[in-house]
């Protein structure tokens, strides 16, 4: 039987009560279906920090280093605001993804038919949305040097983030944007600041490059990000792939997030590069939506970009495509059946709460694999 090692990191808010949906299917998969999968499971943010002081302890960061792959559910909260920075909850997370290499995140935006209305743009402009922004991770300004606050004297201070990308960095994300594009529409938009930052010239100048050196049958845009921004809200279906930097596509990402509807419906995929060996990658599968401490512990949460997030997984790390898109389709047959958690219900719809919800997915998805 085939072993496949998931380490769980359920963190802060949310994050616990949307993983405890996944571990329902974890648990379906390897009954009836001999799925393999062994679980481990760590602290990581504002929960590791309370145990250990750390955002994450090293002994957390080892299991993480040896998985096949980490589900990582959301960190923070306002009962971690005033912690040292260096161990905000928020760290832990930047650990994991500079420690494991993880340089390509991938976060789809897709407007499920029966949620077209739940959007803030009209229906018409979303339904049948498919965006897949590929975002350089592992550089850029959340990890240039230096980066310091510096007591300028007379009560002033200067704040100091460092834009820097080196010329693989962008080409190995881009390779990655334009080799998933040939499995959709085969389009690619690439987003920077050419006309305000040298950064942009050379994110600009070395896409161009890889491009027609290697994929040259993708046909590629270049639009500078705030213009993205815009067309985004404006005409969104315009796009296929979309590869930017490591600021622009955090911003984009929560841009497209919205035009489904929720946060709450978002996964992601943050990817390292093949092993020269094995082929295996690093990866790391997580909600967009964050901690929303709000509503942490009300069993109201929507646990679909966590479920989805784990149909990245089984896509991306274990090969296993048929049952990664059975529970896409039970996403979409169980929202087509009107069922809705607070932040997507609409006139007409069944409220439901967290559990309810990863039951009637569970249930689906039984159904799509019996």
């Amino acid at each position: 039987m085939t072993v496949r090692n998931l380490f769980l990191l359920p963190g802060d808010g949310i994050g616990p009560e949307a993983m405890g949906e996944v571990r329902k299917i974890i648990a379906y998969m390897n009954t009836a279906k001999n799925a393999g999968f062994v679980t481990d499971e760590g602290l990581v943010g504002g929960s590791a920090y309370d145990a250990h002081g750390a955002s994450i302890s090293e002994a957390d960061m080892a299991k993480a280093m040896a998985a096949d792959a980490v589900l990582f559910g959301a960190v923070g909260g306002p009962k971690w605001d005033a912690v040292p920075y260096d161990v905000r909850p928020e760290a832990g997370l930047l650990r994991l993804r500079k420690d494991m290499q993880l340089f390509a995140n991938l976060r789809p935006a897709i407007c499920y038919p029966a949620l077209s209305a739940a959007s803030s743009l009209k229906p018409e402009l979303v339904e049948g949305l498919d965006i897949l922004i590929v975002r350089e991770l592992t550089g850029g300004v959340y990890f240039g040097e230096p980066k310091e606050i510096i007591d300028l004297g007379n009560g002033q201070k200067r704040g100091i983030d460092t834009q820097v990308y080196d010329t693989y960095e962008i080409e190995r994300i881009a390779g990655v944007a334009f080799e998933l594009a040939r499995t959709r529409g085969n389009r690619v938009c690439s987003m920077e600041k050419r006309n305000v930052m040298k950064s942009g010239v050379l994110w600009n100048q070395v896409v161009t490059e890889t491009h027609k050196a290697k994929y040259s049958d993708v046909q590629l845009e270049h639009m500078l990000a705030d213009a993205g921004g815009m067309q985004l809200v404006r005409q969104p279906k315009q796009f296929d792939v979309i590869v930017t930097d490591n600021l622009f596509g955090d911003m984009l990402s929560d841009v497209a997030a919205m035009l489904t509807g929720s946060l709450g419906m978002l996964p992601s995929a943050s990817l390292g590069a093949p092993d020269a060996k094995t082929g295996k990658r690093k990866a790391l599968y997580e909600p967009v939506h964050g901690s929303a401490p709000d509503i942490a512990g009300r069993g109201i949460a929507n646990p679909i970009a966590m479920i989805a997030s784990f149909a990245m997984c089984m896509r991306y790390s274990f090969n296993m495509v048929e049952e990664a898109d059975a529970l896409e389709k039970a996403i979409a047959n169980v929202l087509d059946s009107g069922i809705r958690t607070s932040d997507i219900m609409s006139e007409g719809s069944r409220a439901v709460g967290t559990s309810e919800m990863g039951d009637a997915i569970l249930a689906a998805f039984k159904t799509l694999s019996a």
